[in-house]
């Protein structure tokens, strides 16, 4: 009977000594989670307003919001992509401010969150 009792006192000290052990978990880090369709399509067309674009067409159907300011017309395209993100495009023809597309993009980041 002696025999099995030092591999039992031995074999409880070893689960005592796992039970008083903390398991530290590394530390949570935030995930941006991917932009959605509306949220992306509101903050390009409030973007483009914020720079003094008169909007004249806003599908949110299609994706497609129009504006134009001095003579130039901005068009901006919300797609949905096949992955589940997000694509925004900015594109401007006619006479216009060379950094205009410029400070639309930073204005959609902004509100974005970026």
């Amino acid at each position: 009977m002696r025999i099995w009792i030092i591999p039992r006192v031995a074999m409880l000290a070893a689960v005592l000594a796992l039970c008083g052990c903390t398991y530290y978990a590394p530390p949570a880090y935030p995930v941006m989670a991917p932009a959605n369709f509306d949220r992306s399509f509101d903050a390009a067309a409030a973007a483009m307003r914020d720079q003094g674009l008169a909007i004249h067409t806003e599908d949110r159907a299609s994706g497609m919001i129009i504006g134009t300011l001095g003579g130039g017309t901005v068009s901006t395209s919300v797609r949905r992509q096949a992955d589940g993100s997000v694509r925004v495009q900015f594109d401007a023809t006619g006479p216009r401010d060379p950094a205009l597309i410029d400070r639309i993009s930073r204005g959609y980041d902004s509100r974005m969150g970026r």
